[in-house]
Formats: structure tokens, C-alpha cells, sequence
């Protein structure tokens, strides 16, 4: 029991300690997560002697995450991405496979063995895949979905490929276990999209009317682990299984609980599952096979890539997409470990070959995490796609306004309903062009430069209004305003209580909080909801103001906080900003800004 204990302390703490290290150090979380793994595996410090058990249990992880994705994908979703699984999915496998075959033939493999292997590696690796998009913010934009396309058929593949590893197998009866096994999956597959369909449903509504929230938990991790096993006993994925599940109960109202309460289980099976696969690594293998490890590694990674980046081409990618897609998917992944071990059993693969094939993909999936790092680094910015776009030149409104985000846009209203001549500058492409559908006539333009304020009428507008995000930025617009176009007065959005005084200071003719308005008059609607008369309510907005413009003021003076009172240079003892009107009312002395909100 106690050794027991240990293991799981090892495996938690090794986890914890490792992947806030590389992901400080730029690295991700992923390939933090293989490092730790051969640290404490049988070739690091050997607290697991059989890191397959381990691997076995952390599979869940993947089964968990392919689950959470199935219900962010809406069946009418599904369908629109059929070209992309279908096309370019089936694409990249026949031809990366392709290639991968003439590879290991090439390198002296028997062309059974070579096929295996080159499917095997062909496979990518749905963990590292969704992780790292999952990082990188990218899963719900095109170039992620197509990902997510292509990985879905890859997890599809598996079957065809393991019913391939039964008709080459030498052992007696192979042809007839792969017909069986089809028609096992067929079933299973079949019995799972009715059970979805017609009985997830019931089941949850049944359960919910119990108010046992234990029990939908429970039954969340029921339909998951039922799913993957239903798979699992047909020949099919696992991971396939739980993400048709989540696909059958994405439009179902009990999506978001489900989540919710899978959400902790996948994380952490998620991680335990990279912990497994560094552990994994044979490393008396990779040091007495150095060499041959190394040109397979090399060697595969770069023939799939050239594939991944021919076949995105072909399918109307830029040469930038080509490269990302190259960078993601250039790994083997998991299913490889499921073909390769069928293969041995079936007697294709030597020990030998087997472990070699493993030492390989393993490698390249630790290897993933850091060619998406490199292009990251080195690979040059993406340009902007300006088509529809106007570049702002000869513009002359009598108001510039400078940024056109969700301050902006309300700021904007009253100057257009007034008939006041706006011109409208805006850094971020999209946010133009949705804007325009709407009627609002915007121009691309980054108000930090001298040239485009110009263009866009700064030296004929009577004020110029900064509504951008980032406080540096709006800084810069400000001093560049301030020299160029001294004529103009200048109304300007503060970030917080600080970039106000700063505002205040360095000249604006008017500043405001971004949030300051909206946040006194929803507390004002508060005291309403709680019974508070309207007049009195009022009352206390006024108080509310009186007391943050008093405070500014004194702040602006020079004055500072010094425990829970401000002191001016002239004053010699604390003295209260103010004393309390009535019972309950707000403290006199508030720090000067409790967030960066305020």
C-alpha cells in the first residue's frame, strides 16, 4: 500500500514540478510532461518498473479530452467539415503512408514490416495535437478545425489499419479474424450512435430530477468510459468512441454539466497519459541503437512533413498553414503503440523492430512541442490580408476617433447621431470588417504613427478621440498628438485610477475610466433590486462620484495613502477624506485602486 502511495505522490509531484518549469521556460506543458516521465521511469530513477500499466490508465486522458471536443462539435458542424476529414484527412494518410513505405523499404525493412511501421508513424498524435492548440488558443479557428478533421480520420484509420495487421499476419486464420473484427466494430458503432441517440437523453433528464449532483458525475464518467469501452471491445478507437459520444449529446441540454464534470478528470488523465509515454521510452534501446533511432527519427519526422506540406498545398493552404500543419502533425502519436503491439502479436514484428518503432515515435512526440516553438520564433509574421480593406488617406471629419472596440463604439454613437463628420481608425482587420456590416465606415490605420494620423485628418480634426486597449499604446498616441497636432483637443479612455492621474498630467483635455460609468450605475440598479428607494439610491451614485473625484483630486495633488488615510504634503497629521453620512455607509477611505478595473 505504502509503495503504492509513493508511486502516485511520484507521479503527481513530478508533474507539478515539471510543467510550470517548461512552460516558464517557453516550452509548454506536453513536453514538460515527457521529461518528468523519464525522470521517474524505469530508465531515469526507476520508480516504475512497467510503465504500461500507467499508460494503460492514462489512456483515459485522451479518451476524456476526444470527449470534451465531441461536444463542442454539433452533428450539422460535423457535417460541414465532411470534406475535410474525407479529403483531406484520407489525403495526408495515403500519402504521408506512401512516402513513409518507400522510406522503410529504402532503409532495408521488408515491405510488410516497412507498411506497419510507416502507418504507424502516419498516425499523429491526438494528445500532443489538441494540447498544444489547445495552448495555443487555436482550437475553434479553421486552421484548427481542419486539424481536428484530420484527426478524426487518423483515429477512423486505426480500424482498416489493425483488420490490415490480421489479413498480413503469417499465423494461420488471419483473414477471417479481420471479416470478424469488421463486423464486431460495424455492430459496435452501430449500438453506441442508437444508445446516444435514444437513450443518453432519458437517462440524464431521470437523473437530473434526483438533484444528486454526485450521481452526474458519476453518470458523466459512465457514458465516457462506456463509450471507449463499447469501442474498445468492437476493435475500434477508444478515443473514437468517447468522441462520438460527446458529438451525440452536444446539442442535449446537460452539454455545459457534462463538461464541467469531466473537465478535472481529463486534465489530469491527460497529463498522467505524457507522463506514461516518457516513461515508456526504452533508453537502453535508443543508446545501443543510437544510430539507427536517429536516422528513423530523422528521417520519418522529415519525409511526413514533406508529405503534410505537399498535401496541404494541393488543398489550397499558404505556404504559412502548410508550415503550422507540418509542425503540429510531423509526430507519430498513441494508435501507433496500438498497431505496433497487434503486429507483434500477430508475428510481423520482432521485439526488435517494435522497440525501435516505439523508441521513434516517442521521440517525435517530444520533439513536436519544440518545432512549434521554433516556428513560432523564426517563422516570419503573418501578413495582413487587406482585401475589402481601405487604408485611411485624405479623411477630414471633424472627429478622429482611434480604435474602434467596444468602448469605442459607443463612444462613436453620439457624435454619429449628431450628424458630426467622424473618421474612424482601427489596427485590427477583422474588427473593420465586422464593423462594416454594420454599417459603420472604418479605416485601417495604426494611430501610433505619425504619417497615418495625418492621413487620417489629425491636422484638420478639432478632437481626437483614443479609445485603444493597451495603456502603453494609448500613451504613445497621446505624445505624438500632443507634438504633432497641439490645435486638437484630445478625449482620451484610462485604463485604470493610475493611467487617469498620468492622463490628467500629461495634459488630455479629457480622460475617463473605461469601466467607471458602467460600474457606479450597476451598483446603483444593486441598491434598487435590494429594496433601496430611487431617490436615495441616487443619492448615494452622487456620494459615490463626489468621493472618487475628491480622491482624485487630492491624489493628482500629491497627495499619497498612508494606512487607510491620505496625507498631504500640508498636512501634518491624517485627516479622514470624509465622514460617514449615514449607517452603512461605504468606508471614508478607500485605497486608491483596489484593481485594475477601478
Amino acid at each position: 500500500m505504502t509503495g503504492d502511495l509513493v508511486k502516485v505522490v511520484a507521479l503527481l509531484g513530478a508533474g507539478v514540478v515539471a510543467v510550470p518549469i517548461f512552460r516558464k521556460l517557453g516550452l509548454g506543458s506536453v513536453l514538460g510532461y515527457f521529461g518528468a516521465g523519464i525522470l521517474i521511469g524505469p530508465f531515469g530513477l526507476g520508480l516504475f518498473s512497467t510503465p504500461e500499466g500507467v499508460l494503460h490508465v492514462a489512456e483515459f486522458g485522451v479518451v476524456m479530452f476526444l470527449f470534451v471536443i465531441g461536444l463542442e462539435m454539433q452533428p450539422s458542424r460535423l457535417w460541414g467539415l465532411r470534406r475535410a476529414i474525407f479529403g483531406l484527412g484520407v489525403a495526408q494518410v495515403l500519402f504521408c503512408g506512401f512516402l513513409l513505405t518507400l522510406l522503410g523499404m529504402a532503409g532495408g525493412l521488408a515491405p510488410t514490416v516497412a507498411f506497419i511501421a510507416a502507418m504507424g508513424f502516419v498516425l499523429s498524435s491526438t494528445a500532443v495535437v489538441m494540447q498544444m492548440l489547445n495552448e495555443r488558443g487555436e482550437t475553434s479557428t479553421p486552421q484548427g478545425q481542419q486539424a481536428v478533421s484530420i484527426l478524426l480520420l487518423e483515429d477512423l484509420a486505426i480500424v482498416p489499419l489493425l483488420a490490415i495487421v490480421a489479413l498480413l499476419s503469417p499465423q494461420p486464420g488471419g483473414e477471417q479474424q479481420a471479416w470478424v473484427s469488421f463486423a464486431i466494430g460495424a455492430g459496435a458503432l452501430g449500438g453506441l450512435i442508437a444508445a446516444g441517440r435514444w437513450l443518453l437523453n432519458p437517462m440524464f433528464r431521470v437523473l437530473a430530477a434526483a438533484e444528486a449532483r454526485e450521481v452526474m458525475t458519476a453518470a458523466a464518467l459512465l457514458v465516457v468510459l462506456g463509450s471507449a469501452l463499447a469501442m474498445q471491445l468492437g476493435g475500434l478507437s477508444m478515443a473514437m468512441g468517447a468522441f462520438l459520444a460527446g458529438v451525440l449529446l452536444s446539442e442535449s441540454t446537460f452539454r455545459h454539466q457534462l463538461e464541467a464534470d469531466i473537465e478535472p478528470f481529463r486534465g489530469v488523465l491527460l497529463g498522467l497519459f505524457f507522463l506514461a509515454v516518457g516513461m515508456s521510452l526504452d533508453l537502453a534501446v535508443v543508446s545501443r541503437e543510437w544510430q539507427l533511432v536517429l536516422v528513423a527519427v530523422i528521417g520519418f519526422m522529415a519525409v511526413k512533413a514533406l508529405g503534410i506540406f505537399i498535401v496541404a498545398k494541393l488543398f489550397g493552404s499558404n505556404w504559412r498553414q502548410a508550415i503550422t500543419r507540418v509542425a503540429l502533425f510531423s509526430q507519430g502519436g498513441e494508435f501507433a503503440f496500438v498497431l505496433y503491439a497487434a503486429a507483434a502479436a500477430a508475428g510481423i514484428f520482432d521485439p526488435r523492430i517494435t522497440a525501435i518503432a516505439s523508441g521513434t515515435v516517442i521521440i517525435s512526440m517530444a520533439l513536436t512541442p519544440l518545432l512549434a516553438l521554433a516556428l513560432d520564433r523564426f517563422m516570419p509574421a503573418a501578413k495582413t490580408d487587406m482585401d475589402g480593406i481601405e487604408v485611411a488617406e485624405g479623411l477630414s471629419g471633424r472627429a478622429l476617433i482611434v480604435g474602434f472596440g467596444r468602448f469605442g463604439q459607443v463612444a462613436s454613437q453620439a457624435l454619429l447621431a449628431r450628424g458630426i463628420s467622424v473618421s474612424i481608425i482601427d489596427f485590427d482587420v477583422e474588427m473593420i470588417r465586422a464593423a462594416s456590416a454594420f454599417g459603420f465606415k472604418l479605416y485601417y490605420g495604426d494611430g501610433t504613427r505619425r504619417d497615418i494620423l495625418h492621413a487620417a485628418g489629425a491636422e484638420r480634426a478639432e478632437v481626437i478621440v483614443i479609445c485603444v486597449e493597451r495603456r502603453d499604446v494609448t500613451d504613445a498616441i497621446v505624445r505624438l498628438a500632443q507634438h504633432e497636432f497641439p490645435h486638437a483637443k484630445l478625449f482620451v479612455r484610462a485604463y485604470d485610477r493610475g493611467h487617469a492621474l498620468d492622463l490628467v498630467r500629461a495634459g488630455v483635455d479629457y480622460q475617463i475610466r473605461e469601466t467607471l460609468e458602467s460600474a457606479v450605475v450597476f451598483g446603483t440598479e444593486l441598491l434598487k433590486s435590494l429594496g433601496v428607494s430611487h431617490d436615495e439610491a441616487k443619492e448615494i451614485e452622487e456620494d459615490v462620484r463626489r468621493r472618487d473625484e475628491e480622491r482624485f483630486t487630492l491624489q493628482l495633488a500629491g497627495d499619497f495613502h498612508a494606512g487607510g488615510h491620505l496625507l498631504s504634503r500640508n498636512t501634518p497629521t491624517p485627516t479622514p477624506l470624509t465622514k460617514p453620512k449615514r449607517q452603512g455607509q461605504m468606508p471614508a477611505n478607500l485605497p486608491d485602486d483596489l484593481g485594475s478595473e477601478a
